[in-house]
C-alpha cells in the first residue's frame, strides 16, 4: 500500500473530526434507545392488569426532568420516562441502565469507542454499558436487548426505502463482506454495499443489502432497488473486485458506469500466484504501474512486468493481464481523486468495523437482525468520513470536461495551455 493510500486510510479513522462529539452523541442515542426498550418491557408485563374500570392499571405519565450524566467524554443528557399505576399498587419505573442515584461514570473512556461494536448482542450488551455506567447497568435483560435489535432492523428497512430522486453520485465503491454469520435461509449471508460520492465531494451509504456469495441476482436486486426508487443514473466510475457480479448487474441498470478495479484486491490475487521469494519484488513492481504520473507510463510499467515474470509464472501475469483497461481507468479523472479510486480502502476501512463485530456473533441471526446491525454500524463509521480531495474538480467531471492522465483537457489539449493561448 502506498504512502497516499496509507493516508486515505487514516483520513477515514476520524481522528480530529470531533471524536468527543461523536462518541457522547452516540452514546446518548444507545442509551436512551435502552431506557425506552427497558420501559416497553415494564408496559408488556403490566399490559393485562386492569383497574376496576377496564382500565390499563400502568400507563405511560411523562419524563422526569431531563438530567447529565457526567462521562469521561462529558456530559450526557438522558430522559427518564415515568409510569402511572392507577391501582395504588405501588408500580415504578426504575431504569437499570441510569438508576436515579447515577451522575458519573469514571470508566466511561474504556466503553465509548467501542460501545456500538460491542454493544449489540444479546450477550455483550449488559457488560457493554456496566463499562460505561457501572454495575447497575448488568440488569440490562435479553427482552431489552432483542427490543434494540428489533428497532435497529425497522430503521434499516425505513432507510432502504428513502426516496432516492434527489440523488446524484460522481464515484462509487462496491463491494461485499462474507461475515461468516448463519441466517435463517443460509450459512454463507454476504454483506453487499455501496458508497457513494456526492457533488460536493462527500461520501454517504448508498445502499446496505445482502446476498448469496456476491451473485450477479443479488447485485441485481440491490441496483433495480435503486433505480425503482428513482435514482436516474449510476455514477460516472464505480471502483469493485473484479470477482463479483456486481459487474454484470451494473452492465445491465447502469451501461454508462465505467468500471475500475480495486489494485489492492488485484495485488492480492497475483500474490497468491506467486512463490513467497518473488512477491516483495513483484509488489513493488506492480506499485510502479498504478503509480505512475501518465497512462503511458503505466501501461510501459505493466508490459514490463509482463516480460518479468510471464515465463516462470503466467497464472500471476494473466490475472493481471485481464483486467488491463479497468485497472488503469482512474488515469480519465481528476488527479486530485487517484488516491481515492485506485482501491476500495473506503469501504474496506467500514467492513473492518463489522468484520469486529460479526465475528463476536456466531449464533444464528435472523435476516432484518443481520441487515440492522450492519445498517447501525455503518451508520456510526459515516459520521466519521471526510470529504474526498480536490472536491473542487468535480464540477468539471459533471460539466462534461474530459480528463487526461489526471489533467482536464479540450480539444485534445490541457486546460491550462489552452487558457494560456
Amino acid at each position: 500500500m502506498s504512502k497516499d493510500t496509507e493516508k486515505a486510510v487514516v483520513g477515514l479513522s476520524g481522528v480530529g473530526l470531533g471524536l468527543d462529539e461523536l462518541v457522547r452523541h452516540g452514546a446518548r442515542q444507545v442509551i436512551q434507545q435502552a431506557i425506552e426498550a427497558e420501559l416497553a418491557e415494564l408496559m408488556e408485563r403490566f399490559a393485562n392488569v386492569k383497574t376496576l374500570q377496564g382500565q390499563r392499571a400502568v400507563v405511560r405519565n411523562g419524563y422526569l426532568p431531563e438530567r447529565e450524566v457526567l462521562t469521561a467524554a462529558g456530559p450526557i443528557a438522558v430522559k427518564v420516562p415515568k409510569v402511572r399505576d392507577r391501582s395504588g399498587s405501588g408500580v415504578k419505573f426504575n431504569s437499570t441502565i441510569v438508576p436515579p442515584y447515577v451522575r458519573k461514570s469514571p470508566r466511561v473512556s474504556a466503553a465509548l469507542p467501542w460501545l456500538y461494536l460491542k454493544g449489540i448482542s444479546t450477550g455483550d450488551m449488559g457488560e457493554a454499558l456496566s463499562v460505561l455506567l457501572g454495575d447497575d447497568a448488568k440488569g440490562l435483560s435479553a427482552n431489552v436487548v432483542s427490543r434494540l435489535k428489533a428497532q435497529w432492523a425497522d430503521e434499516h428497512v425505513a432507510w432502504s426505502r428513502r426516496d432516492m430522486s434527489g440523488s446524484h453520485y460522481v464515484y462509487w465503491w462496491v463491494d461485499g463482506i462474507h461475515t461468516g454469520l448463519r441466517s435463517e435461509n443460509s450459512d454463507g449471508q454476504c454483506l453487499l454495499v455501496i458508497i457513494g460520492v456526492k457533488p460536493d465531494g462527500s461520501k454517504e451509504r448508498v445502499a446496505i443489502g445482502d446476498g448469496y456469495r456476491e451473485t450477479k441476482a443479488s447485485w441485481l436486486e440491490l441496483l433495480l432497488g435503486l433505480k425503482k426508487r428513482g435514482l436516474k443514473a449510476g455514477p460516472r466510475l464505480a471502483v469493485g473486485d473484479g470477482a463479483m457480479g456486481f459487474w454484470a448487474a451494473l452492465e445491465e441498470v447502469f451501461p454508462t458506469t465505467r468500471g475500475q478495479r480495486c489494485w489492492f484486491h488485484k495485488m492480492g490475487n497475483v500474490m497468491n500466484a506467486l512463490p513467497k521469494s518473488q512477491q516483495a519484488r513483484a509488489k513493488a513492481d506492480m506499485q510502479s504501474i498504478w503509480m505512475a504520473a501518465t497512462r503511458a507510463d503505466a501501461h510501459a510499467a505493466f508490459d514490463r512486468f509482463v516480460s518479468i515474470y510471464a515465463a516462470k509464472y503466467p497464472k500471476a501475469t494473466e490475472t493481471l493481464k485481464k483486467d488491463r483497461d479497468s485497472l488503469l481507468a482512474f488515469y480519465e479523472f481528476p488527479a486530485e481523486h487517484w488516491q481515492h479510486l485506485r482501491t476500495t480502502n473506503a469501504i474496506e476501512s467500514t467492513f473492518a468495523t463489522v468484520r469486529h463485530r460479526t465475528t463476536r456473533t456466531r449464533n444464528c441471526v435472523s435476516r432484518p437482525t443481520f441487515l440492522g446491525l450492519a445498517f447501525k454500524l455503518i451508520e456510526e463509521a459515516e459520521k466519521t468520513w471526510r470529504r474526498i480531495n480536490g472536491p473542487e474538480k468535480i464540477k468539471l467531471l459533471l460539466a462534461g470536461v474530459a480528463f487526461k492522465d489526471g489533467e482536464p483537457v479540450q480539444d485534445d489539449r490541457p486546460v491550462q495551455q489552452k487558457l494560456a493561448a
